[in-house]
């Protein structure tokens, strides 16, 4: 039991980020319920989808930096309760307000999960194995995604859009005291330690307030350049979410459940099934090099562009499962490594804090600006022209990858190593 333990904390909170990304995405499949029901405007939906990534941004940060500071447990079942029932709540909305208010609380109880949950995995799988956890949790974001847009749009067709909110809000709700009995708190830095050498760290009980790791960020310049690439990623991953269930209910005329499934099963199945091979890649070529889980990154990410121009331009229904199809097995190399890559230069004790501070730049930056530019631009240029346009956050996202590589990454992991190391403890006998 104990030895495989640290893959039933994977499988574990892989059921939480289901919902995570189930409840998120359920909104953007019955857009066209809300538009007719609320007489909404492009630009107001694509509010729905900042007012979140807003939220979620701003408060990343503060949400890592506490979960540094409290139990992980603790954070991730609070915080999956706090979100399932703000997502049960939307379904007594009676105004574009309502939504609005419930979208950004939504944001602000989901905050916490990806801090908590990435430094909980860092702590039962260290170098050898990191990658590959965490590509196999991001593999629920895939399916979490698929199932939020398909059964959205199939319950809110049948049964009107509030029954989809009840159901994801619900189910959330009953999973977290069922885990409430399984899930084990880890030792902060003990994957790390066993990398390094046998003894105690000083990480268990060590602290590091928002300003001593904007300390970190500024002496870390791998953080950066991490930082920067993660917000052109989910400018253009946003605009996938907000707009692509709309894009095909109009250019295609599709059924809304026909619409949220072609827009989810093609890319997110694909990036399901590449996720855990990129993180199995990754951790091959950490072994080798220092930068091997960006160079995995930075290859996926520029193999994105030029498909999500296809998938935007293309009027053919042959072409189209197969632009996203390409689109999702690419993304899924990137983003297996999003925060693999961030804790080969980021200590133990303040991981969480440092997915907080990733969550900001590509929920409030990226993710935040996206979906109202892409609305804007849907206005005055139609919604494939805006879609193209956003492929270049790609190739900029992939340049800042390989400077990362090739200019800091070395040094910046060796430091970190060595840190460790200098923590270390006799055991005492």
């Amino acid at each position: 039991m104990k030895a495989h333990y640290r893959w039933y904390v994977v499988g574990m909170l892989w059921w939480i980020a289901f919902f995570n990304y189930a409840d998120r995405q359920a909104v953007f499949s019955v857009f066209p319920l809300l538009e007719k029901e609320f007489h909404l405007t492009p630009v107001q939906l694509g509010l729905l989808g900042s007012s979140f990534a807003w939220v979620y941004g701003v408060c990343a940060p503060f949400a890592g930096n506490i979960v540094d500071h409290v139990r992980r447990k603790t954070a991730i079942l609070t915080g999956l309760e706090t979100w399932s029932f703000v997502c049960l709540l939307t379904a007594f909305s009676r105004n574009f307000r309502h939504l609005l208010f419930f979208r950004a609380a939504e944001g602000l109880g989901e905050t916490s999960y990806f801090p908590a949950s990435m430094s909980m995995i860092s702590d039962y799988h260290g170098r050898s194995t990191r990658s590959r956890a965490m590509g196999i949790h991001q593999s629920s974001v895939y399916v979490g995604t698929i199932a939020g847009g398909f059964f959205a749009g199939l319950i809110g067709q049948h049964y009107g859009w509030r029954s989809s909110f009840v159901v994801f809000g619900g189910c959330g709700v009953v999973l977290g005291f069922l885990l409430s009995r399984f899930l084990r708190e880890p030792v902060r830095g003990a994957a790390d330690l066993r990398d390094v050498g046998v003894g105690k760290s000083s990480a268990a009980s060590r602290r590091m307030s928002l300003w001593d790791f904007i300390k970190v960020i500024r002496s870390t310049p791998t953080v950066i350049t991490l930082m920067f690439a993660f917000m052109c990623e989910n400018f253009t991953t946003m605009v996938l979410f907000t707009w692509m269930p709309t894009f095909l209910y109009q250019k295609y005329h599709l059924s809304l459940a026909a619409a949220g499934l072609i827009a989810t099963i093609y890319i997110q199945t694909a990036s399901m099934v590449a996720s855990p091979l990129g993180g199995w890649l990754a951790d091959f070529t950490r072994q080798r090099t220092p930068g091997g889980r960006i160079i995995v990154q930075g290859i996926g990410i520029l193999l994105e562009a030029p498909f999500v121009v296809l998938c935007a331009l293309t009027h053919s229904m042959f072409w189209l499962p197969v632009a996203l199809t390409l689109w999702g097995l690419s993304r899924g190399l990137y983003e297996a490594n999003i925060f693999a890559s961030v804790f080969d230069v980021v200590r133990p004790e303040a991981r969480g804090t440092a997915t907080g501070f990733m969550n900001t730049m590509g929920w409030l930056v990226g993710g935040g600006i996206s979906p109202i530019v892409v609305g804007f631009l849907a206005e005055r240029q139609g919604l494939s022209v805006a879609i193209a346009v956003t492929s270049s956050s790609y190739v900029v996202a992939g340049l800042l990858l390989f400077t990362g590589v090739l200019f800091f990454v070395r040094h910046d992991a060796a430091k970190m190593e060595t840190e460790i190391a200098a923590d270390v403890q006799p055991i005492d006998i």
